[in-house]
């Protein structure tokens, strides 16, 4: 009520909205905004920033105490490539800090536009103290906080001046380990005692625990890579091969960096089969045409897909469409598409050959009788795409490519 529910009701102004999930559980608040599937991609982004001006219209009415809030409008990101850092005897303090010196050297390489850490816990330290004890000598909880607040608050310390320089003095006395804080001298009444005497500390991670990642049954620390807007991904998983083979030398002994997630394999074996069905294709109809045609007729219809795919590469070019799983699917489908009319036009004019036509007539014959049944044989293939390339939805936005490559193809 006094936060989540003023934070939903401020968002609920959003045009964009599709609707709010919130989780509130004590100390934290989570709300999830969910804009309409329909919204145009380049209103996204303002969509989010309207986000982050409308909770800071409100937040001067969030309770005292409140931290934040924290925005994540980075859900967009695709790990492409996911590293798992693991080793026998190591605790997530020291994967850590060896993930950090990765993250940095992969950083460096071209066309990585960042590197997260996954699976991390933070270390805490945790402070058990016994109501008992703190009965018995007479100590008040809210005293014990303030002296370990003051011990290790970073504050100035002041200044000494000469006659030519003003030095400043910075005093010892913070915290630099578990020991320090069960030395922390504490006073009730006339007697003086340790922190470590009523209490019991101990360093940790958080309870309960962050999100985990385990490879192969053992816990690890993974290093997720995305890429650059307009990156080549078969480049950047060739450097990273390169930068890795480099990396793991540096580790030491008993640590290991294993690759669990690898796009540029999954798209580089897209690509080959596409280019595997394409040679098939291609073979399939030369022979087929070769039987039954002939050996000129057949060179002509099987020079139709390499010609037509060239023409269809250059507007794919033209209207910004990449090559990627859905738009060589495309292709793939439109395969069929390619040969389709040029066997019927060659086919055509060869009967009209062989009834005496001359070249000339029987290729205008072919043309005038064939063209327009051809042309709405294809435009009804292409329109059965159309919803598809319409679709004002995730759905269309990813697969539009489908309707666009088949249209030009």
């Amino acid at each position: 009520e006094q936060v989540t529910d003023r934070i939903e009701k401020k968002l609920q102004e959003l045009d964009a909205l599709e609707f709010l999930r919130s989780y509130s559980k004590p100390g934290e608040s989570m709300i999830f905004v969910f804009i309409k599937d329909g919204t145009p991609a380049p209103k996204i982004k303002d969509s989010w920033y309207q986000v982050r001006k409308k909770v800071g219209d409100i937040r001067g009415t969030l309770p005292e105490g409140t931290i934040g809030p924290f925005f994540n409008d980075e859900f967009g990101d695709t790990y492409g490539i996911l590293y798992a850092l693991q080793g026998e005897g190591y605790d997530y303090a020291q994967l850590k800090r060896w993930a950090e010196r990765v993250r940095l050297d992969l950083l460096r390489v071209p066309d990585v536009a960042k590197v997260d850490l996954l699976g991390l816990q933070d270390e805490k330290i945790y402070i058990e103290l016994s109501n008992t004890r703190l009965a018995a000598l007479g100590l008040d909880l809210r005293e014990v906080i303030r002296v370990l607040q003051q011990q290790n608050v970073m504050g100035p310390a002041g200044v000494f001046e000469t006659a030519s320089d003003r030095i400043r003095v910075r005093v010892t006395g913070d915290y630099d380990s578990v020991e320090a804080i069960r030395m922390l001298p504490l006073r009730a009444g006339d007697r003086s005692f340790r922190l470590g005497d009523i209490a019991r500390v101990t360093r940790g991670y958080i309870d309960p625990p962050a999100p985990k990642v385990r490879v192969g049954g053992s816990e690890a620390v993974v290093l997720a890579v995305s890429m650059e807007s307009g990156g080549d991904i078969l480049r950047l998983g060739e450097a990273l091969k390169s930068e890795t083979s480099r990396v793991v030398q540096d580790l030491p002994l008993g640590l290991t960096l294993t690759q669990i997630a690898d796009q540029p394999g999954s798209v580089r074996d897209s690509v080959g089969e596409f280019v595997r069905v394409l040679a098939e294709a291609v073979i399939i109809v030369l022979a087929v045409s070769f039987f039954s045609l002939g050996l000129k007729p057949g060179i002509v219809v099987a020079l139709s897909i390499p010609l037509v795919l060239a023409a269809t590469f250059a507007c794919m070019h033209w209207l910004g469409i990449g090559l990627h799983k859905i738009s060589l699917g495309a292709l793939v489908l439109a395969l069929g598409l390619l040969v389709d009319d040029a066997i019927i036009a060659v086919e055509m004019m060869q009967v009209k050959l062989e009834q005496g036509y001359d070249r000339l007539k029987a290729a205008a014959h072919a043309y005038a009788s064939t063209a327009f049944p051809m042309l709405t044989g294809t435009l009804i293939t292409v329109a059965g795409f159309l919803p598809i390339g319409t679709a004002q939805s995730g759905v269309g936005e990813y697969t539009r490519s489908i309707f666009q490559v088949t249209a030009i193809a």
